[in-house]
This record gives structure tokens, C-alpha cells and sequence, in this order.
């Protein structure tokens, strides 16, 4: 999940920390004043909105729809891409909802935005999983996304239409973090930092499937019906790729944990003897990808929660 953390909620996040998603924003009139003019205009008649804060963006949630501002000079480039890729995703059929663009502009000061439509549903309480039955169900539709991911990274329109994750993608992560981020570590963080890398190392270039690239639990939105959590749609699809899907699976288990995962594994088919060797490997590398995400965005607060555990 290199750079990768949530931008996008949709509805009120569960209050928790996790680096594989966003986190309630401080008072939300701080943005609402700051883009009055602006927000009355793409949410008109909007008095109960929600504000949401991601690595990257600030998101604004009305009845049925959402406003995203960049954070950083650097998100606000990569605004277009979104829209772009949203748009995409809209003719591929992935067997899963995604957001779609509804408009897209500049503010008065040349800030651009993007207003999607709003999916129902909000991320799943953790404790909703405290329950057998509920677990299972819930797995069941993870394993049936995950499916339904790898079965479209053989579709021809789809290989053509996707990137491939680069083949140096982790040796150049690797480079990346030792030479940025080790000066800002103490001996002990560089120490453990370096065998995270080192087993990240063995991970091998993939891509086989489509991997959405940040599958942790606040993009995954649910709505409950008859007592069962079902879920209705995937958010932030911005690092949408073929590649592994080592990726997704370690994102969830951030969220669920390892014997969550195992429950999906069991229900996705036949599992590739090295997956979960994989799944551990990258998921070490979560704070770290946070960290150099915030020194290139040029966001110290991200980069610094990032680092809490190397300093």
C-alpha cells in the first residue's frame, strides 16, 4: 500500500486508529468556514453534513452526495486522476459499486474539487463481528469481492484499461524509505524498519488480479438489512491496479485481524502456499508507506504519525 491511505468516507468513520484509512477531521466548521461560498454552492440546502479527514483529502458528506477538497498542492494535482479513474471504473464491470463523478471545477482561489455521488451504507462496526454467524456472512462477501476482483484481472478490456503495478515498485519503496525517512528514525526504528524491508524484500512482482490498493475497512461500506450486514460499495479507488492481492487482503486484516482473513482465505478457493507470507510483509510496511506519503505530500502531521513507532 505504498502512499496509500484512505481519502474518501462517506459516511462517519468508527473512531479508531488505523494508518489504512481516515480519521474524524477536527471541528468540522473549520472547512465548512474556510469553503462557505463554495459548499453552499455544491451542497445547497445541506445543514447536516458530516467532514471527514483523509491523508489526502477533506471530504463532505451531504444526503446523497460528497464534495472532496485536497489537503496538499500534491493531492489537488492528483484530483483529475481521481475523477478520471472514478469514471473508469463506472464502464468496467468489477461486480462492486464505486462512487461516481457528478461534477468537478476550481474554487475562487483555483482549488479544485470533486463531487461524487453518495453510497449508501457506512463502514462496519468491528464489534458487529463479534458474533459467529454475523463473521461468517461477512467474509462470505469479502471472499465474493476478492473473486470477483481476481476474476476481472483476466478480463482482456480490463488489462488494457488498468495499470500494472510497477515490477520495482517495492525496491524502489525500499530505496525510498532508507534514504528519506532512516535520518528521521532512531537506531532502534531504523533496526526494525530494516527487517520489514527485508521481508518485503521476498515479496515477488505480481499481476494477476485487480487490487484496489487501500481495501481497509473505513472504504468498505455496509448496510444492515434482516440482521445481516451487507455490503454496498467500495470507496477511494485512486491506487486501482493489477497486481497482487496480498495487497487487499493485508488492508483487511489491519481492520479484522489475521483469523478474519483466515475465515475469507477459506471461502476465496484454493490459497497460493506464499499468500500469507505476503499479506504479513506488506502489512509491516503500512506506517512506514503513511510516513513517506506525508513527507511527500508535505503533510508533517501524517508523516509524523507515521514515524511514532521508528522514532
Amino acid at each position: 500500500m505504498e502512499t496509500r491511505a484512505s481519502d474518501s468516507a462517506w459516511a462517519v468513520p468508527v473512531p479508531r486508529r488505523d494508518p489504512t484509512g481516515p480519521t474524524p477531521a477536527p471541528p468540522p466548521e473549520d472547512i465548512r468556514d474556510l469553503r462557505r461560498d463554495l459548499l453552499r454552492r455544491l451542497l445547497p440546502a445541506e445543514p447536516d453534513t458530516v467532514v471527514c479527514r483523509g491523508q489526502f483529502y477533506e471530504v463532505i458528506v451531504g444526503a446523497d452526495r460528497v464534495v472532496c477538497l485536497p489537503r496538499t498542492p500534491a493531492a489537488a494535482g492528483r484530483l483529475p486522476r481521481r475523477a478520471r479513474t472514478l469514471r473508469m471504473l463506472a464502464e468496467l464491470d468489477l461486480g462492486v459499486r464505486a462512487p461516481v463523478p457528478l461534477a468537478a471545477g476550481r474554487d475562487a482561489d483555483a482549488t479544485p474539487y470533486l463531487v461524487l455521488d453518495r453510497i449508501p451504507g457506512a463502514p462496519l462496526d468491528p464489534a458487529a463481528l463479534s458474533g459467529s454467524e454475523t463473521a461468517s456472512r461477512v467474509a462470505d462477501q469479502y471472499a465474493a469481492l476478492l473473486t470477483a476482483l481476481a476474476r476481472a484481472g483476466q478480463d482482456a478490456v480490463v488489462r488494457r484499461r488498468l495499470p500494472r503495478t510497477p515490477v520495482d515498485r517495492w525496491p524502489r519503496f525500499a530505496r525510498e524509505v532508507r534514504t528519506d525517512l532512516f535520518p528521521l528514525m532512531s537506531d532502534r526504528g531504523r533496526r526494525r524498519a530494516g527487517r520489514e524491508l527485508t521481508a518485503l524484500a521476498a515479496v515477488p512482482p505480481l499481476d494477476d488480479a485487480v487490487v484496489h490498493g487501500d481495501l481497509g475497512s473505513e472504504n468498505v461500506l455496509w448496510a444492515w438489512a434482516d440482521g445481516v450486514p451487507r455490503l454496498t460499495g467500495v470507496l477511494d479507488w485512486d491506487d486501482i491496479a493489477l497486481g497482487d492481492p496480498a495487497e487487499d487482503l493485508a488492508a483487511i486484516e489491519a481492520g479484522h485481524g489475521c483469523a478474519f482473513v483466515h475465515g475469507i482465505l477459506t471461502r476465496h478457493g484454493p490459497v497460493d502456499p506464499g499468500l500469507g507470507t505476503r499479506i504479513a510483509a506488506v502489512r509491516g510496511t503500512f506506517a512506514l508507506q503513511q510516513a513517506l506519503a506525508g513527507l511527500r505530500d508535505g503533510d508533517p502531521a501524517e508523516m509524523a504519525e507515521g514515524l511514532a513507532e521508528y522514532r
